[in-house]
């Protein structure tokens, strides 16, 4: 079984992993990284898979592979890749579609004070989150949730069903129809720039604080200051 992983961060790291544990070929498309990302680059090189950090497209794919895993890939994929597998190329995305299709669906779903997120492996077809369902899963968001470890919860658990759904692929599984009319799409970039705006609900502010923090990346800004907690915003606005 040939398999073309284009993945990306720890989550990317442990599709293969889990791929070469059942035997099959991997060629690994991926995206360099910083220090703060784990690297899927450096693994490669260390289990000696091929791999490059160029786009997946028709004229640089190795070999012609019975499936491809998309594991936090930040391209989008064309049609001439999705045809060559038939189809059999499928996606996860750290949200419950059709909610909070495109990028940053945790960080949104914080702000936008849902109870629930979770994860969706989805066939990939043109559209941008569009594909049929394969396997959906929920999680709570709890009060105490900052996108660094909402993110991880989300995506280890996740991790746990990456094999099975590849085995409802390979087997042909249809997966069931997302309703097109229902949810959002949100653009790459950071929401609202991570700037706050004072006229925000108190509640929306102490969500969006929690929703910008992953560091190394910048905190929560007001003004010419970053903002880390609730209680240092208020006395920022107190002073």
């Amino acid at each position: 079984m040939k398999v073309i992983l284009c993945g990306y961060n720890w989550i990317g790291c442990k599709a293969l992993t889990e791929l070469l544990d059942q035997g099959y070929e991997v060629y690994v498309y991926t995206h360099e990284n910083p220090y703060y990302v784990n690297s899927l680059i450096d693994l490669c090189e260390k289990l000696n898979v091929g791999y490059t950090t160029n786009k997946i497209n028709k004229s640089n794919i190795p070999f012609i592979p019975n499936i491809i895993c998309s594991i936090y890939y930040r391209y989008i994929i064309n049609k001439e890749i999705i045809d060559i597998v038939r189809g059999k190329i499928f996606n996860l995305h750290p949200s419950l579609l059709p909610k909070y299709k495109g990028c940053s669906s945790i960080t949104w779903a914080l702000i936008n004070g849902e109870n629930k997120t979770g994860f969706t492996f989805h066939y990939i077809d043109q559209g941008i989150d569009t594909g049929n369902i394969i396997l959906q899963k929920e999680i709570n968001i709890e009060d105490w949730d900052t996108q660094i470890d909402l993110y991880h919860r989300v995506m280890y658990e996740a991790s746990k069903y990456f094999l099975e759904v590849l085995q409802m692929v390979i087997k042909g599984f249809v997966g069931y129809t997302q309703d097109a009319a229902s949810g959002n799409y949100y653009k790459r970039g950071c929401p609202y720039n991570g700037e706050i705006d004072s006229k925000w609900p108190l509640d929306k502010i102490e969500r969006f604080i929690r929703a910008m923090y992953y560091p190394p990346l910048p905190f929560a800004k007001y003004g010419d200051d970053y903002v880390k907690t609730l209680s240092e915003y208020k006395k920022l606005i107190n002073k």
